[in-house]
């Protein structure tokens, strides 16, 4: 059994929750760059130039690539050979997110309760925490600083199985038309299908963790996510909704098996500013 103290998880993430935070992932660069070549729409080449600056200012100067920093969503792979000593887990988490937060001048934005009392945290702590055991005697730890823009633009639908892949990409498309203009196009925009109410949401959100430019291992769905983003960037909506043809730059679905009378679809969209990393202790 190998041990893994508290503080070094603390520590993590607190470098997490800055460089997550300054530093836009090479594989959304690449594709932003490389829309940025092929956009011939002028208002959007100049946007996606805006973007591209920014983002070099941003890792220039270690600065918030965007004002809302998020709520800090926090994906953990827990070996089955770890034991976490030293203290809580949970707890070991939102110290770091505290910490990270507060030493990179981070904004914080949550808020303790959603109706009553919608005071300030004061450290964007609690974090949003999904565990998952694997194998091994290693903890993987992925942040994903979401913000309030793309998560409000999320959708979650109950289908039936004959509306089939026709209906799942009609509401896709449907949900990308309504919202894309307040989620800060380019998007990524991710797809759950199957699983229950509570779990689709899940898979959407899991499909943002992909990188660009990578498809599913299935290839049946490695063509529909092809498909789905030829049709995304049909719409015309364009970077911040000044028209062309790069309203996404990655359409990624994941899936999970389902009852046999339904058919969960969920949408997290996700901004161009794709902020992501994962580390591994």
């Amino acid at each position: 059994m190998r041990q893994i103290k508290t503080d070094k998880i603390s520590e993590t993430i607190s470098r997490l929750c800055r460089q997550s935070n300054y530093f836009l992932p090479e594989d959304v660069w690449r594709a932003l760059k490389e829309s940025y070549k092929k956009e011939s729409n002028e208002n959007a080449r100049w946007t996606l130039g805006q973007i591209l600056e920014n983002a070099t200012l941003a890792g220039q100067k270690e600065i918030a690539l965007c004002q809302d920093t998020g709520n800090l969503e926090v994906f953990v792979k827990i070996g089955q050979e770890v034991q976490v000593v030293g203290g809580n887990l949970k707890d070991a988490i939102n110290n770091g997110v505290s910490n990270g937060y507060k030493e990179g001048n981070l904004r914080k934005s949550i808020v303790a309760d959603p109706l009553f009392d919608r005071k300030n945290t004061g450290d964007n702590t609690p974090a949003q925490i999904y565990y998952e055991m694997v194998s091994g005697d290693k903890l993987e730890i992925t942040v994903l600083p979401k913000g309030a823009g793309s998560e409000n633009s999320s959708a979650l639908k109950m289908l039936i199985p004959s509306d089939g892949w026709q209906g799942i990409k009609n509401f896709i498309l449907d949900t990308v038309k309504e919202k894309a203009g307040s989620s800060c196009a380019p998007l990524i925009v991710g797809v759950g299908i199957g699983g229950t109410f509570s779990s689709v949401s899940m898979l959407a959100k899991k499909a943002l963790l992909r990188e660009v430019g990578v498809n599913s291992g299935n290839p049946y769905y490695a063509e529909r996510e092809k498909e789905l983003l030829e049709a995304i960037n049909k719409t015309g909506i364009g970077p911040m909704g000044t028209g062309g043809k790069t309203t996404a730059l990655a359409a990624n679905i994941e899936t999970a098996p389902c009852h046999i009378g339904s058919l969960p679809v969920a949408v997290s969209m996700q901004c161009h500013s794709c902020r992501r990393l994962t580390e591994t202790i």
